[in-house]
Order: structure tokens, then sequence, then C-alpha cells
């Protein structure tokens, strides 16, 4: 077999567009490169800047090339009986099926692979497919990307790596894969087949390193297999052992470990702080700004107190990225400086972990929804299996259709056959929850702390001890979970797991195995299942005419990201309900009696089923149904819940978005203060809790948190300790903070023209004198839209690129890396980038704030929160208001200074910092940059002379 991997470079994406360089890397029988081609071709018309600035090709480098013909006549010989391969190889393709009829040769009819597909199957956890990144991850030379000889010759070596990494599979792996695409007439399928055929010939198979059960390889055994961090009868390794003593040991081995290993003031007393409050009782408060070493500022001393006392300790985070980030860096360190052998076990949430049982069936019976993409996904998994020891779908880079896929074959609890599956000893719940038993310290998330909490603790294993991270999100999580959240698609993927179509879906399946058993009851089974398929269609159709009825009360909020859920908004007060709730009413009445009929039918042809029928294959979808009945019946409880409208302290809001109207509707019935729930579920009942964030305090007091999270008593009693760090970073020489006192200001979300012009005239210069490495927050996405054109226009002739969000396609995180990717670039940002965005080093130079983040007023929880406090007598503006925009403005502060070498300036264009009587609690709550006002003109001066004082390594 000969492969051919051709790229083109084009004039653009269109059928009419000119191909301008083509490069081909030929492939020979014995998997060598033999030859590189590459060529530029005239386009005989100008090239577009924008391919240029992609490219690096320009009209000068084309002049003199040869035109089309020219060039396919050298081509078309080296395409003879070979397979074409390609990185996203439509887009190829298409070029050259056109130039051969453009230039009177007959379509190319050989087979097709495409590494993207290869790519994904083969290496499943990668975080990105793009031939730039691929390249670098397996250390291959790519010297010129987008110049298409560079791109051929990288492609065709991505392709040898994927193909050597197939070869290398279990065979019963392969078989699967060959198996999975077999009834498909693809030259993937074909592939496949031919490695399958060859592996099978060898007469010396690898059966190390995997467990084989049920035609799947695993990477791990079974659970109950795994052994305790320490035996039971060996000594207590801390008995006797001060924590001073431990801490020195400690402090022994990451010098010895870690060469850059330096003692940080700041990490040192909060390692202090955490172990006082673990030993005596308290809780404790702890603000650590970033590179105070938090992570291990609390994990040192807990795992201390974990292991000499025997009581285990639980961590807490907001985002899977932390509890990821402590599972890759920290852990593994803390492995090697801790003096003895310790399990920190990762926790999370249950449909974060593959269910085997139903990702078996899912591929046996080819249950797919859209087959080229689950096909692809199915393989992903197959090939995953063989590498993961954990199962969670953290690892997997799936597409925007696996994220359904993995909904069908999540571990669930009410589809769980327990210890009668026969996946139990290899199921990764099962396996993380006994690892998460056996450990010392067990590292969860917020979410899963509230829905242990919700299922009387049986959850997670018990614990007194717990260390709350990114805590400054405890109280909105916790509204989340101790209230209610439902979606449009809630109802409607129970609904359609339950019925596809009248032949597809759980109920006809189960429907063709009962007719196949020819038992005596299945003609009456059969019957039942097909009366409740109307009754799911008359469902599906009310369901729709109450949620467009729900999206027609909503009006559209002014600051919101066109496709955010919150784009349109109302709050619904139980005693002013809008206009048509009647007819709404009516709607989800007729739901309610629908859906009791359809769970009446469904729980009681279940129990017969299960007493009169015994099969397995029948026991695995039995169980799956009657999760989904108890689902429905969920929603049905919600639903009921929400339309009733009726508890004053619960605040009740609607929300959607412009893209999909009615079909993005999220449902929240949220209780309006949450302190008290919090103080009687956590502060009451544990020994000890430590809560840490960057941003806790504001104006140097904790005050704020103590009220919104329930520790007014605990303080009052002595039980709570406070704590903020000092800055590790010397911020008065890293960070210019510049206010331009003469700045317009804006009423509302949208700026008038004058103020629109003055910030893009600031931010246009301020970028050239930066050289892009800027970001800019915004708290609208219309203001965002208003600056976006005119400031692209008035940098076109500086090369320096303007990325905003939801304008440039792509999600938070490809922004950022398109952001400090690209030499100069404006980064534009509303939301999502306050926070946990991490831009180190010089790609980030300048944090412009356009305006304070307060939240907007009519934001159905912060309405009610103020109406509380005002019943209280207390001033909403200064209670609430304020301090939450006090947080949110130091998390965006927070992004300018990553590491102790950064340094940079922070423009702040609300003028309310200087001249409003609470302006001094924002500038009051940072970590003493030096600060300076002067006028907008000499704005741009001060700071060029900023940057040029830095050290060295900056401008």
């Amino acid at each position: 077999m000969k492969f051919a991997v051709l790229d083109f470079e084009t004039t653009g994406t269109q059928s009419a567009d000119d191909i301008i360089q083509v490069g081909l890397a030929i492939i020979d029988h014995d998997n060598s490169i033999s030859r590189v081609y590459g060529s530029y071709v005239n386009p005989g018309r100008p090239i577009p800047p924008f391919i240029t600035g992609l490219t690096g090709i320009t009209d000068d480098d084309v002049k003199d090339a040869p035109a089309l013909e020219e060039m396919m006549m050298e081509l078309v010989p080296m395409l003879d009986d070979v397979v074409l391969v390609g990185h996203n190889v439509a887009f190829d393709f298409n070029f050259l099926q056109n130039a051969l009829d453009r230039c009177g040769y007959l379509p190319f009819s050989g087979r097709i692979l495409d590494t993207m597909d290869f790519l994904k199957i083969m290496f499943p956890s990668l975080s990105s497919y793009q031939l730039g990144f691929v390249s670098s991850e397996f250390g291959l030379a790519h010297d010129r990307p987008h110049q298409a000889d560079s791109d051929a010759l990288a492609t065709a070596e991505v392709f040898l790596k994927c193909v050597g990494e197939l070869q290398a599979l279990p065979l019963i792996t392969i078989q699967r894969l060959s198996d999975l695409f077999a009834e498909e007439e693809s030259d993937l399928g074909w592939f496949l087949d031919g490695v399958r055929e060859e592996k099978e010939l060898d007469p010396i198979q690898d059966l190390e390193g995997h467990q084989f059960y049920r035609q799947l390889a695993l990477k791990v055994e079974d659970w109950t297999e795994l052994a305790t961090p320490r035996r039971e009868d060996d000594p207590n390794p801390l008995s006797g052992v001060s924590f001073d003593k431990y801490m020195d040991d400690v402090r022994d081995h990451l010098r010895s470990s870690l060469s850059q290993y330096e003692e940080r003031e700041a990490q040192v007393q909060m390692i202090e702080d955490v172990n006082q409050a673990l030993s005596e009782d308290k809780h404790l408060l702890i603000e650590a700004g970033t590179g105070t070493g938090k992570s291990l500022g609390y994990l040192l001393p807990s795992l201390y107190h974990s292991v000499k006392y025997g009581q285990r300790v639980t961590v807490s985070t907001h985002t899977i990225n932390l509890q990821e980030q402590l599972r890759e860096r920290d852990i593994p360190m803390l492995t090697k400086v801790i003096p003895f052998p310790f399990r920190a076990a990762i926790f999370k949430g249950r449909r974060h972990y593959l269910c085997l049982r139903k990702f078996e069936h899912k591929i046996n019976r080819r249950d797919f929804a859209t087959p080229k993409e689950d096909l692809i996904t199915a393989a992903q998994m197959i090939v995953w299996l063989t590498l993961t020891e954990t199962g969670d779908d953290e690892e997997l880079n799936l597409s925007n259709r696996g994220g359904d896929f993995w909904e069908t074959v999540a571990s669930d609890s009410e589809s769980c056959l327990g210890r009668s599956c026969p996946w139990f000893r290899k199921c990764f719940y099962h396996r993380a929850r006994h690892e998460a038993g056996t450990a010392d310290v067990v590292i969860t998330n917020h979410s899963k702390l509230f829905t242990d909490v919700k299922a009387s603790h049986q959850l997670l294993p018990s614990y007194e001890h717990l260390v709350i991270d990114e805590a400054h999100h405890l109280e909105e999580v916790a509204g989340k979970h101790l209230g209610m959240h439902m979606k449009y698609f809630t109802l409607v993927h129970t609904l359609t797991r339950l019925f596809k179509d009248s032949k597809n879906g759980q109920l006809p399946s189960l429907r063709q195995q009962l007719v196949k058993s020819g038992h005596e009851k299945s003609a009456d089974w059969a019957s039942i299942i097909d009366q409740v398929y109307p009754l799911v269609l008359e469902v599906k159709e009310t369901w729709d005419l109450l949620s467009d009825k729900l999206f027609g009360m909503l009006p559209e909020r002014s600051d919101a990201t066109p496709g955010e859920t919150g784009q349109f908004s109302s709050r619904l007060k139980p005693s002013a309900k809008p206009a048509k709730w009647d007819q709404a009413a009516a709607l989800e009445n007729q739901l309610n009696v629908t859906l009791s009929e359809i769970l009446r039918k469904g729980d009681k042809l279940m129990l017969d089923v299960k007493e009169e029928h015994d099969d397995y294959a029948a026991d695995s979808l039995i169980t799956d149904i009657t999760g989904l009945l108890k689902d429905l019946a969920g929603v049905k409880e919600n639903l009921r819940f929400f339309m009733r409208l009726d508890d004053e302290t619960t605040v009740y809001w609607l929300e959607a978005s412009g893209q999909f109207r009615s079909k993005s509707l999220q449902f929240y019935a949220v209780p309006v203060d949450v302190s008290r729930q919090l103080k009687e579920m956590f502060f009451d009942k544990k020994r000890s809790i430590i809560l840490t964030s960057a941003t806790l305090s504001v104006d140097k007091s904790f005050q704020y948190m103590t009220d919104q999270l329930g520790l007014q008593e605990a303080a009052e009693e002595g039980r709570l300790m406070t704590s903020q760090l000092p800055s590790p970073f010397n911020y008065r020489d890293q960070v210019l903070l510049v206010i331009p006192r003469d700045f317009p200001s804006v009423k509302g979300s949208v700026g008038d023209a004058h103020f629109v012009n003055m910030l893009v005239s600031s931010l246009g210069s301020t970028a050239q004198a930066t050289g892009g490495r800027m970001l800019v927050l915004f708290t609208s996405y219309r203001m965002l839209r208003q600056v976006y054109e005119p400031l692209k226009e008035a940098l076109s002739s500086s090369d320096i690129t303007v990325l905003g969000q939801g304008v440039d396609s792509g999600s938070r995180s490809k922004l950022t890396r398109r952001f400090q990717e690209a030499k100069a670039s404006v980064l534009l940002g509303t939301s999502s980038f306050w926070e946990g965005v991490d831009i180190p080093g010089k790609a980030l130079t300048c944090l412009a704030i356009v305006r304070l983040p307060f939240q907007p007023p009519n934001h159905p929880l912060l309405e009610a929160k103020s109406e509380l406090l005002q019943q209280q007598k207390k001033n909403p503006f200064m209670k609430l208001s304020v301090p939450q925009a006090v947080i949110r403005f130091k998390q965006g502060f927070g992004r300018l200074v990553r590491t102790a070498s950064d340094h940079g300036v922070v423009i702040v264009y609300d003028t309310r910092v200087i001249e409003s009587y609470y302006g001094k609690h924002f500038l009051y709550s940072l970590p003493g940059p030096k600060m300076e006002h002067m006028p907008t003109e000499q704005m741009v001066p001060r700071i060029s002379e900023w940057l040029q004082s830095a050290p060295e390594t900056e401008a």
C-alpha cells in the first residue's frame, strides 16, 4: 500500500476559490516517507490579506509560479494507485476533484483516509486535534504551519504515528474496532480490516498490561484487588511525630527534589493556620492570593491530620480544572516529598464515570443516534478503555455530538445493578468510591458536596473536616443544589431514550426481546408498551406548547451575549404572576396527568416483567427503563413545584437564549438565603471547615462572607478564625494601575457615541504602546459589540488582531489559546473571562477594566436578596451589590499577574472608583499595586514609560 498525503493552501474555503500552494508527501510500502513535493501555484488573482496573514504567502511568492494546469501535470502521476490521506481531508479532496475536472483529468477514485479520524480514535485524550498542536505534542518538527509542503510532511508523520499506535493495540481491541465499522461502507473500516487481518496472523500476541473481559481490553484490574495505602498492622507513620518535625522532613524532601524550591512566607503562614484550625476544631476563612501555593498550604496539614488521627479530610473545589490540577500536579509531587505512603483520591459526580454495562450494551446493539459521529466516539472509547485508569469523561476529547453519546453511557444511580452487574468489579464509579473510602484525603467538588447532603450523606465517605477551595463560589452552588434547576431537554432527553420513535428506544427494544422470548404474557406486555407510545407523543407535544408559552413571557436582557442562557430572563413572583400564567398552568396540569399515566403503566409493567421473566439482556433494559421512569417522576415533581410559585423564601425565574428560543428554556427555583442551610448542614455539623480563595475579603474584612455563608454564630462563639495572607508578589513594582480621571461615564449597559469613540481611541493607542497583549473586560456584551468593529478598524494598519468573545467563534479556552499564540492581539471578554483565565508571562501585559462589575440589579436572585435586606432594614447596595462587585473586580485584577516575573498595567476606565463614596472599597481591596490617576491623553506616555522601566525580560 502506498499513501499520498496531500495539503493545499487556497484563497478561501469555497469551491470557487483557487489553489495557491500544494504539498504532497509519499509514504511507501515500508512506511518510509520517500518524497515530499511542494509548489506554489499562480491563482491569476490577488491573494486576500487574511490568507496572507494566515499562511504568510504573498502575491510576490506566486507571481512567477506555475499555473494550475502545469502543476497538475506534475501532481497527477504521483496520485496513481495511492490511498489519499489528509488532515480534514474533505477540504483538500474537494479542491483536488475541482482541479482535476478543470484540467480535464478523470476524478480521483481511490480510497481516502482522514488523519483527524485516526487521531480521535488513537489519541482520545489529546486536548486538540489541530495539526500544529499535535505536531508539538508528538515532538515532530513542523517549522512552517499553514505552508502546504510543511503541513503535508507533518500530516504524514502524524499518520504514521497513529498507524503505529493502532498496530500496537491488543488484538481484541482491533477486532472490536473492525466490527464496529463492518456495516459501514467506509475506507476507515477497510483500513481497520487490513490491520486486523495482519494482527490475526501474528502467532505471538502480547497479553501483558491489559485485562480482557467480555470482548474488551481494559487497562485496570478489579478494584476489589486494590491495596490500601498502608497495611492495617503497620505502626502509624506519624505516631510520636510532631507537626513541626513532619514539616521539617517535608521541606528537606522538597529542597532535594525541586531545585527551584523556595519557601514562601504566605504558604508557611497558611500551613500553620490550617493546622491550627484542624487541631482546635475551628472553622477558618483564609484569603490567599495568586502565587501563595495554596493547594500545598491546605494539603500538607490535611494529610498530617488525617494520617496521624485517622480522621479523613475532604477537599472540595469549584471547578473540575482545579481537581485535575491537584491530580496531575500537586498529588504526584506530594507523593515524592511526604515520607510515608498515603492516598489522595479524586471523587467526582457519578455522571463523570463510564458505565461499562451501558457501553457494552450500546455498541453490541449499535444503538447510534448519528451513526457517522457515534461510530468515531464509540471507537475512541474502545481505545480509551485500554488507557484509562479512572473511566472519567474529563480524559476524553469528545466531539460536539460526543456529549450526547456520553449521556447514554454515563453511570447513574437509578440504573445501577450494583453487585448483580457482571461489570461490578471493573466498574469505574465503584472503583472511585472504593478509593475514596480508603483514602486519607478525598478531593471532590462543590456540586458533589451538595448532592451528597441531599442524598443523606450516602455518596461521599463520612468526614468531619472539610477544606473548601474557590470558596467564593460556595453560596451560588449551594443555591443551585438546594433549589431546583431544570432545562427544556431534561424532559425531552428522557422521553427520547424511552422512545426514539415507535420502533427504536429502550421500550421498543424491550418489546422486541419480550416478543422473541415467547413468554405467555409477552403479547400483553407488548400491548402495554404500544399504549405508552401515544402518551409519550402527547407529553412531548404539550411540553412544546408549554415551553413556547413560557418563552413568550420573557423579555430580552440588554447586557448578555447572544446565545448566552441568560439572554432572555424573567423573575416570576408568587404575588404577581404574569398575564397568561393560567394558560401555562393548565398545560402543566395536562402534562402532569399524562405523565402520571405513563408512570403508572410503566412501573407496573417493569415490576411484572421482573417477577416473571429471567434474562440478563432484558434485566439490563428493565434497570435502565426503571431509571428513566424515576427521572421522569423527578421532572414531573420539579415542574409542579415550579409552576405552583407558592414559596415566599424561594426565587423563581426562567432563562433562555435567543438562538434556540423555547428549546433553551431553563427553570430555576433557588432559596433567597442559603446561609441558614449552610450553617445547619455544614458549620454546625462538622468539626472544622477551612474556606479559602484568592478573593474572600472586601475592604480587608471578612464580614460579607461571614454573613453570606452563615458563619455569624461560629464567629460569636469564637469558633471562626480568619486570615489574610500577604501576597508573594511585589505588586508595587509589578503593576501600575491607571485611572483616566476625565473619562466619560455611562448609564446602563450601552455606551453613547462619545463614550464609545473615547474608549476605542484610548484602547487603540494603548494597544499600540503595549504591542497588543491586552485583555479588555466588559460587563455587558452589547458594549463589547459596540467596541469590536471600530477597534478592529483602528488597529487594522498595525498588525494587531482583535478577538471578541461571542463574535469570534470558539470557546473561552480556544480564544485564550488563540490570544496566547498570536504575536500581537487584543482580546475582548465578558462574564466568563473575569476569572479562571490563566495567561502567565509576556502574552498579557495590559488589562483594561471598562466598567466596575456590578451584577445587573434586575437579576432575579440579586433582586430577591435586595428585597430581603430591605425588610431587615439594611442597605442592599452596600451590603450586597458592592461586596459582590468588589470580589469580581479582584478576580478580574488577578488575571494580570500570575507569576513573580509578570509586569504590566491595569487601566480602570470607570471613574466611579475615585469619584463615588463606595469607590475606595474597590481600590482598598487590591493587593497594593502602584495607583495613579491622570487625564486620558497622558495615559499612553505614562504606560510606555512604565513598561520600559520593567525588568529586561519584558519590553
